[in-house]
């Protein structure tokens, strides 16, 4: 356990961002690989694993129904150094997550194909989606376990751990995906199928290599049988904050069908651009969000241990660092957009669609950068349901004006990027002034409280 109620708050959020930015670097250099390999399959491949990667969204979702409440409720726990409730929480976190596990197998393999048909620009885009989806759905379910088990880490103030099991993880994926897709130094290729397989092998080493660790090196939470057995107080107290993070993520999977709904008219090609550029974002986004994942537990155990100026503090600097990240991350996108498409594929059509969607969304950035920090405080305050109604809002703004558009017949593929800035741009605004709001309620006893004392 690292106690980060003491000491200097830029410190502790380099300390931490540090390690998880590690970890997200090798696994942007994952994506960009991963990517790298499936984009020599052809545009069908492409859209289809891109497709298949949105059911990613709900299965995040539901990890952060988990991994928010248990991350926020541990680092409170550890605030008011009470170790036991710390410890239940942690063992209950990790009954939900096998629980969850089989939700996860029992939904994608019943109701994967028919999503993927929904959607799926042709035939050929979706039979590639549905069968990456296959074999990539056990290494969704797995995720869970990390989750469980990174997020009590996190929470207790400890990344390093998790940091090197994900390292660890992502070189085996790394090794495994051009063996498996290309068939190197087997002859024997697997296309999509061997993407989904070689995910789904380097989760299950890394669940392992976490079990290890936690049974030889981890004290301060600690798997107890005891503590196994379903306790539905706890599961409310970690749902009521999860369960609004969570379904954020709901909402981005709905979010990016409702994209490549509207987008599939375009044909593959245009999906197929979307995919590779919307990889590129997300790997280059990882940095500032390894800035915003640090934030819930700083500000968390300063919450649990009543010291509302380190709270605010946490935002301020957290805000700053990620907002000058996100701008450099801007500058980089504008530059040259194309150069990094083209790393990819050699189709002029898929690379002129992922230029112009790199380079409009990046003038959203800094805005998403205040919204992943927003969010992380909202974890931290024990209270995410503003987060919820500032991605609710966005997507309405979003999604009712683009499918209008979609019936037009001067509909062109680039108002719905200009359509996503701006809808972030609102969300950014609306997130910030919320959290101002929860910052004067939830810390406002935490002051009287030591104006008395």
């Amino acid at each position: 356990m690292k106690d980060l109620t003491t000491g200097s708050i830029p410190t502790h959020v380099i300390q931490m961002a540090a390690p998880m930015a590690i970890g997200m670097l090798i696994q942007t250099l994952y994506f960009l690989v991963d990517l790298y390999f499936v984009a020599r399959l052809g545009d069908a491949a492409v859209a289809g694993v891109s497709l298949g990667g949105t059911v990613m969204y709900i299965v995040l979702g539901l990890t952060q129904m988990l991994g928010v409440g248990t991350v926020a409720l541990i680092s409170h726990a550890v605030g008011r150094k009470d170790q036991d409730d710390a410890n239940l929480l942690f063992n209950q976190s990790l009954l939900l997550s096998f629980i969850c596990l089989g939700i996860t197998l029992i939904g994608g393999y019943g109701l994967g194909g028919a999503y993927l048909a929904s959607v799926g620009a042709d035939a050929a885009t979706t039979r590639e989606g549905l069968t990456y989806l296959h074999w990539y759905l056990p290494g969704l379910a797995l995720q869970f376990a990390l989750v469980a088990m990174g997020s009590a880490l996190r929470g207790t103030g400890i990344v390093k751990p998790t940091m090197v099991v994900q390292v660890l993880t992502l070189l085996i994926n790394i090794v495994l995906a051009p063996v498996l897709i290309a068939g190197w130094g087997t002859g024997h290729a697997l296309g999509v199928a061997g993407a989904g397989l070689a995910s789904s092998l380097s989760v299950a080493a890394g669940v392992v290599m976490m079990w290890v660790y936690f049974v030889r090196m981890e004290h301060y939470v600690s798997f107890r049988a005891s503590q196994l057995r379903p306790r539905i107080e706890t599961w409310k107290r970690m749902l009521a904050i999860g369960f609004p993070a969570g379904a954020e993520f709901a909402l981005m999977f709905v979010f990016m069908a409702v994209i490549y709904s509207v987008i599939a008219p375009f044909g593959a090609a245009a999906q197929a651009g979307f995919g590779i550029g919307g990889r590129v974002m997300q790997a280059i986004f990882l940095p500032a969000m390894a800035i915003a994942f640090a934030t819930p537990a700083i500000a968390g155990q300063n919450f649990g241990a009543r010291n509302p100026q380190r709270v605010r503090e946490t935002f301020r600097v957290a805000a700053l660092m990620s907002s000058a990240v996100m701008f450099l991350l801007t500058l980089l996108c504008h530059w040259q957009p194309g150069w990094m498409i083209s790393r990819f594929t050699d189709e002029a059509e898929v690379i002129a669609v992922g230029t112009v969607f790199l380079q409009l969304i990046s003038l959203n950035f800094v805005a998403q950068g205040i919204i992943f920090t927003c969010s992380g405080m909202f974890q931290a305050l024990g209270n995410t349901w503003p987060a919820l109604l500032s991605t609710a809002i966005r997507l309405l703004t979003f999604a009712l004006p683009v499918l209008w558009l979609s019936r037009r017949v001067d509909f062109r593929i680039e108002q719905v990027w200009y359509l996503s800035v701006a809808t972030v741009a609102l969300q950014a605004v609306i997130s910030f002034f919320l959290l101002r709001g929860q910052l004067r309620i939830r810390l406002a006893p935490l002051q009287a409280g030591g104006a008395n004392s």
